[in-house]
């Protein structure tokens, strides 16, 4: 399982890290207040924008594309685990190339 965070960096860009096992930004996980099903169809897409907000996704069925303003892409399926922590300047770009399954749990401020 790989575990990634997306984060705004000083330069107001959004970033991605992965995280290992034993990082202290997991503790987050035991605070999550409830859970959503979202089932998103292929070829769906949105531009820039940051995340709405503090939350970890994983993906149950499907993947997702994240593209950065640097061009990068980012490709996420099953047994990957994010925390989306982007929530001011440009933001990422998302893409659905297949019918995905995530489930979104919301960390409390």
């Amino acid at each position: 399982m790989s575990i990634h965070r997306m984060y705004t960096g000083d330069d107001g860009q959004s970033h991605i890290e992965e995280l290992q096992p034993d990082d202290p930004k997991l503790e987050s996980l035991g605070r999550v207040s409830g859970c959503s099903l979202q089932i998103t169809e292929a070829g769906e897409f949105s531009d820039f924008h940051p995340a709405p907000r503090r939350r970890w996704l994983t993906i149950l069925s499907g993947q997702i594309d994240i593209e950065l303003a640097d061009g990068s892409i980012h490709s996420f399926g099953p047994e990957s685990l994010r925390l989306w922590e982007d929530l001011t300047g440009k933001g990422h770009r998302t893409r659905f190339p297949a019918p995905t399954v995530t489930v979104a749990m919301p960390v409390p401020d």
